[in-house]
This record gives structure tokens, C-alpha cells and sequence, in this order.
């Protein structure tokens, strides 16, 4: 080591307050080799961030590491909200994390060459001070490639934070249908990445957002689906592609375990709200504990009476209300005799087979029904009447 070369814990420090203005001016051609190495091995760089800006932010970081360096007490926290600042628009733009730290990196190698060659030619026996000196050099680069790698992340998340949040709200919109809104079916398109005019049917579930064992995939058999939780049910909007409902069917149940209402085939985005209206009577057509999915036009007698709940209460009191006054047992007897003779297609024999009787005793227990509601089992309409009762008190007041 030469003779007379202060090496005290200072003399780092000392030396690049020394060397500071020198490197100060050498900033703007500092800044034009960095950003030419960045282009050079990064072209596409320039897609994200307009090369004006890129140069500006370049020649500003480099001359607040130089200012990190030199212009504070040891013990004081560095100003770093340059480099929070360019992590957070470089995520806003896009810039890959990777490509940002890269450009950190080709900094802190660049800067540290322009102080060798400094050094080198201003007072080259300097140069074992200035070795002691790197380590203050790679952390200065380690502090702002930190902070900006930070930024850029809390900046992403917010951002997919908001693009979530926007495209549930346009989700939302549209089911709850305002997709004749001026625009909203095309932004809601843009933001699905679904066919605006496309084939879809809406699929709701009770009480799915309890069962943590839930699948709920993107793309399935030939479907693509958006999944959207609302206060007392999950709804799925189907794309269809070139599926039909039986496929559609056949495709979601083996995903479920409790029930779900199916809409038909709808034309477009701005039908959803239509759609998931008609899929919640559908759903409003399954009794409770029943696990499958249901079709509205396999339930429309039911779907009838489910959409209007205040005629369908009436119509049960108006119908079925005499059997109120029997004992509780007798009158769920009527009643089950009643429903199993209806999904019997009116045979007492197959009634009685499975209900485990004779005939004779469903045929009594109809008569005695026709009785108490002066309706006739012979008659199409009393019996239309005595059908929809049933399922309003079954599905609307719960009686059944």
C-alpha cells in the first residue's frame, strides 16, 4: 500500500465527497450509457415506458444515489421516494419487475465503474480507499432496488385489486340488469374477456359461499364460467359456447353438492339480469335439502307459483286451507297421497305401490281430499288448482 494513503474509517467517505462534483457532471453521460445497455438488452423496455421519461427517471435516480452518498450524516435514514416513486409507475405501466431491477443492477455496476475511472485518472493512488468505499456503493444500490421492488409490488396488488373490484361491479351491473346500459355490456365484455353476443345461461347456488370444497374453474368441458358471491346465494354466468343447456347440466353437477337453479339459453350479456332472475326461480322450485340442478323449463307450473309468492300464499290458503283444521299426522297423509298421485301420473296403483298401501286406501284418501277442498279429481282445472296449491305451500309458506 503507498506510503502516506489515509486509510481511517473516514477516508472513504472523504474521498467521495471529493469525487461527488466530478461525478456529478458526468450524471447526463452516465444516464445515456445506461439507458443504451438497458435497450441493448431490454428492446422491448421502450413498449412499457416512453424513452423520455425512461432517460429522465434514469438521470434522477443516479443523481440521488450520488446524493445518498455523499450529502447525509451516516446515521440518517436515505430519501428513497425516487425510487419509490418510479416502482409505483412502473408497475402502473406495466414494465416487468424483473426488467426494472435489471436497470438497478446495470446502474449500480455503471456508477461504480464511472467512480473507478474517476478515481483513476484524479488520484489513482486513491484506489484502496475507494475499494473500502463498494460496499457503500452495492448497499446504496441493494437500498433503492429494495424499495422499488416494494412499491412496485404493493402498486401491482392495488392494481388487481381495482381490476377485480371493477370487473365484479360490471358483473353486478349486469346481473342485476342494467346491461341495456349505454356501454356496459361492451365494457363488461372487454373486462371478462367474453363474447358480448354470445350464448350464456346463469347458474345460482344456495348457500355455496359456506362450502369451503367448492370448485369453481374458469373453463370446464367446453364452458367458461364468471363466479360472483352475492348475499344469500353464488351465481355462475355460463358461457355456452357451443354447448346446450343438457350439456351445461351435465357438466356443473358433479361440482355441486347442494342445489341450484338453471336459467334457459340467453342471447348476449345484457339478457344476464333476466337470466339470473329466472334461474333464482328455478332455484326457488327446489325444496330445501334437495341436491341437483334444476331447469326452469322442466319446473314451470312451480316457477309460477315461486314467482309470486303473495297470489301463491292465497292460492294455498284458498285450495288446501280446510286441511289446516285436521291433525297434523292426517293432513300430511292427504297431502303426500296427494303429491304422489300428481308425480304418478294420476294412477292409484302406482300410488299405492309407492306409498306402500293398498288402492283402495288411496282411492279413499283422495275422495276424502276432494271432500275438504270441493275440488274434483276429475275435473283438469281443479286439479291444475290442487297442483299449483301444493306447490305453494310446500315451496312459498313451507308447510310440506
Amino acid at each position: 500500500m503507498p506510503v502516506g494513503i489515509d486509510i481511517s474509517p473516514e477516508a472513504p467517505a472523504a474521498l467521495m465527497r471529493a469525487l461527488s462534483g466530478r461525478l456529478r457532471d458526468q450524471v447526463p453521460e452516465l444516464t445515456d450509457k445506461l439507458v443504451a445497455d438497458v435497450l441493448a438488452n431490454d428492446p422491448s423496455h421502450v413498449g412499457f415506458v416512453p424513452k423520455d421519461e425512461f432517460w429522465q427517471s434514469v438521470h434522477d435516480s443516479l443523481a440521488a444515489a450520488i446524493d445518498q452518498m455523499t450529502g447525509r450524516p451516516r446515521k440518517e435514514r436515505p430519501d428513497l421516494s425516487l425510487a419509490e416513486r418510479i416502482g409505483r409507475r412502473r408497475a402502473e405501466q406495466g414494465l416487468p419487475l424483473e426488467s426494472l431491477l435489471r436497470c438497478y443492477r446495470l446502474g449500480g455496476r455503471i456508477f461504480w465503474e464511472a467512480m473507478i475511472d474517476v478515481v483513476t485518472e484524479d488520484d489513482p493512488d486513491a484506489l484502496p480507499i475507494l475499494l473500502r468505499y463498494a460496499s457503500t456503493v452495492w448497499h446504496t444500490t441493494e437500498q433503492q432496488s429494495t424499495v422499488v421492488a416494494e412499491a412496485y409490488r404493493r402498486t401491482e396488488s392495488e392494481l388487481l385489486r381495482r381490476s377485480t373490484e371493477r370487473v365484479q361491479a360490471l358483473l353486478d351491473a349486469l346481473l342485476e340488469g342494467r346491461g341495456a346500459d349505454g356501454g356496459l355490456a361492451g365494457a363488461a365484455a372487454a373486462a371478462l374477456d367474453l363474447p358480448e353476443r354470445g350464448r350464456y345461461a346463469v347458474l345460482v347456488l344456495r348457500g355455496s359461499h359456506r362450502d369451503p370444497a367448492l370448485v369453481r374453474p374458469q373453463e370446464l368441458g367446453g364452458l367458461r364460467f364468471a363466479w360472483r358471491l352475492r348475499a344469500e346465494s353464488e351465481v355462475a354466468v355460463i358461457s355456452l359456447g357451443e354447448m346446450d343447456l343438457d350439456d351445461a347440466v351435465r357438466i356443473v353437477t358433479p361440482l355441486l353438492r347442494g342445489s341450484a337453479g338453471i336459467s334457459p339459453e340467453v342471447e348476449g350479456l345484457a339478457a344476464l339480469g333476466r337470466a339470473r332472475w329466472f334461474a333464482e326461480v328455478a332455484l326457488g322450485t327446489c325444496p330445501p335439502g334437495e341436491a341437483q340442478v334444476v331447469r326452469l323449463d322442466r319446473r314451470l307450473p312451480a316457477a309460477l307459483v315461486v314467482a309470486q309468492p303473495d297470489l301463491a300464499h292465497h292460492l294455498g290458503e284458498e285450495v288446501l286451507g280446510p286441511l289446516d283444521d285436521l291433525d297434523a299426522v292426517d293432513r300430511e297423509i292427504l297431502l303426500e297421497t296427494l303429491a304422489t298421485w300428481l308425480d304418478s301420473e294420476g294412477s292409484a296403483t302406482r300410488t299405492a305401490g309407492r306409498l306402500y298401501c293398498h288402492r283402495n286406501t288411496v282411492f279413499n284418501r283422495l275422495r276424502r281430499l276432494e271432500q275438504l277442498t270441493s275440488r274434483s279429481l276429475h275435473r283438469p282445472r281443479d286439479v291444475v288448482e290442487l297442483s299449483l296449491a301444493l306447490d305453494a305451500i310446500r315451496l312459498v309458506d313451507g308447510k310440506v
